[in-house]
């Protein structure tokens, strides 16, 4: 999802010089292929946006191979750009390396200050384990490696697995099919009161490219919208924009995750750029892709 949303942007700015790589043509977990393809390509630039992800389920039934791919991926593909020449590297994590309990919103420097929160600590290290690599290698040999922590994104292309999706296009799908079956409830995971926050894949987009445009970015910086809202809010707002009338229902069997999770996104907005779409707006926009892919049978759901 976040791939396709940069290279549609890059696109529309001119740049067609793109050096492209999907996941049957180069695994980034092989130390040797990905050398391989750094030593045949040597890109000038790179924009990392590959990652194994997935919601509260996904991360907490598969931590170890969370933890194992991501690592492997970010720490094979850092060092490979180094040993070939590649002199700027954008990486891309998210705002679950922060802590459980961060202050809220919270800023980069609440990195590292207290523990992580369990369902998604896997992944965490191993984004951490990502930025970290870069802001080193950046301090040791004067390469512009930086990082961004993107907030939950959501847009097109994005993943609609019934279990190992995020909260946005489970909510999507889910209140999709109660819709076609009429079905009279829809439930929800948790008590409905976490606080999020979300980022339409487009913002994002050209939240990258900003930063690649700076000459000396941070090390380390948030991408966000600045505002939040509870799961129950946001699932009212799907069901909304899909049309469902039904009741709402809470699982409270299943687990809440983070109390709240907002990002502190004044460092990027002091360097000039700003979200552009609205939560209704992009949820529309989601839901109108999620038709798209399932009446063309291409929906996303690995």
């Amino acid at each position: 999802m976040v791939g396709a949303a940069v290279v549609r942007r890059l696109q529309q700015r001119g740049f067609n010089n793109l050096l492209l790589a999907s996941r049957s043509e180069l695994d980034l977990t092989c130390q040797a292929s990905v050398h391989q393809w750094f030593s045949a390509n040597r890109p000038d630039v790179v924009v990392f946006a590959a990652a194994k992800v997935g919601g509260i389920h996904a991360n907490s039934t598969y931590p170890a191979e969370f933890l194992y791919q991501n690592l492997a991926m970010a720490s094979n593909a850092v060092h490979s750009a180094w040993q070939t020449g590649t002199k700027r590297f954008l990486f891309l994590g998210s705002t679950c390396i922060y802590p459980r309990l961060a202050p809220q919103p919270t800023a980069e420097e609440s990195l590292l200050t207290s523990p992580l929160e369990p369902t998604n600590e896997a992944y965490a290290i191993a984004k951490i384990a990502g930025l970290k690599l870069c802001q080193y290698y950046r301090r040791q040999y004067g390469v512009l490696y930086h990082s961004a922590m993107p907030t939950n994104l959501y847009g097109s292309g994005d993943n609609y697995h019934p279990d190992n999706s995020h909260v946005l296009p489970a909510l999507i799908r889910r209140f999709h099919e109660a819709k076609v079956a009429d079905a009279p409830c829809v439930n929800i995971w948790g008590s409905g009161t976490p606080l999020r926050e979300f980022l339409h894949v487009d913002d994002l987009a050209a939240g990258i490219i900003h930063l690649l445009e700076l000459a000396e970015p941070p090390d380390l910086v948030n991408i966000g919208s600045g505002q939040e809202i509870t799961i129950r809010g946001v699932a009212e707002l799907v069901a909304e924009v899909i049309g469902y009338t039904g009741r709402i229902e809470n699982d409270l069997s299943k687990p809440d995750g983070t109390p709240r999770k907002l990002s502190d996104i004044s460092l990027i907005k002091s360097t000039g750029w700003a979200p552009q779409i609205s939560l209704k707006t992009g949820l529309a926009d989601a839901y109108q892709d999620f038709l798209k892919a399932t009446s063309s049978q291409q929906l996303r759901s690995a």
